[in-house]
Parts: C-alpha cells; sequence; structure tokens
C-alpha cells in the first residue's frame, strides 16, 4: 500500500504492460481485478504495449532460458524495454534471477531501500 500510495502522490513512476493487463484480466475476482484496472488507469505514467511483444521476444527467450517462466519472462522483458530500474515482485522463484539490465525487488526490501536513500 505504501509504494502504491507513493506512485499515486507522483514520487514513484508506475510502469504497465500488456502482461500485467492480460494477467490481470485473468483475476476471477471482479472487485480486485476493478481495483486493479483503475490504478493502472490512473497512474501509469508508461505503458509497454502488446505491439512491442516482437522485439521484446528476444529477450523473453533469454530470460527463459534461465529457467524463468513464460509470463515472468514478459514482466522483466518489458521493464527492461521500458528503461525501469525496479521490478517489484513477490515471486521469491522469480527474484533469483539476476540481470545487470534491472533489479528484481520484493516490495518490502525496496521500502528499505527507499528508506536508505
Amino acid at each position: 500500500m505504501y509504494v502504491q500510495e507513493l506512485i499515486k502522490r507522483g514520487k514513484l513512476d508506475l510502469v504497465t504492460s500488456y502482461i500485467l493487463l492480460y494477467e490481470n484480466s485473468q483475476n476471477p475476482y471482479e472487485m480486485r481485478k476493478r481495483s486493479v484496472s483503475e490504478f493502472i488507469k490512473n497512474n501509469s505514467k508508461e505503458h509497454v504495449d502488446y505491439d512491442k511483444a516482437g522485439e521484446i521476444e528476444l529477450k523473453v527467450k533469454e530470460i527463459m532460458a534461465t529457467g524463468v517462466k513464460v509470463k515472468d519472462a514478459h514482466h522483466v522483458a518489458c521493464a527492461i524495454a521500458a528503461s525501469c530500474d525496479y521490478l517489484l515482485t513477490t515471486d521469491k522463484r522469480l527474484l533469483q534471477y539476476k540481470t545487470d539490465e534491472i533489479e528484481l525487488l520484493n516490495p518490502v526490501d525496496f521500502i528499505e531501500r527507499l528508506e536508505v536513500n
């Protein structure tokens, strides 16, 4: 919630992507789905759209070659394509992926990093 509040106040930029919208569309909980859609609509500073998927595919394959699942690889590749500094996730398996192109952090570690800087 703290990260969301920082995004709403313009302290952090939210980058969204076609894979995020797709995953949200699959959410079986209608209220959560609407809430996420509304947050994205009102707060996204940049969006990596599906029309860029072709150019992202090479990066997706490279990431998947390390054992990352296809949807997660799309999240990472989209974040890299948008030149994001961080990708926040609670997926412990995805957090094991390391690259010099972006830093993957869980939200708690990200907040701690913000407070130190």
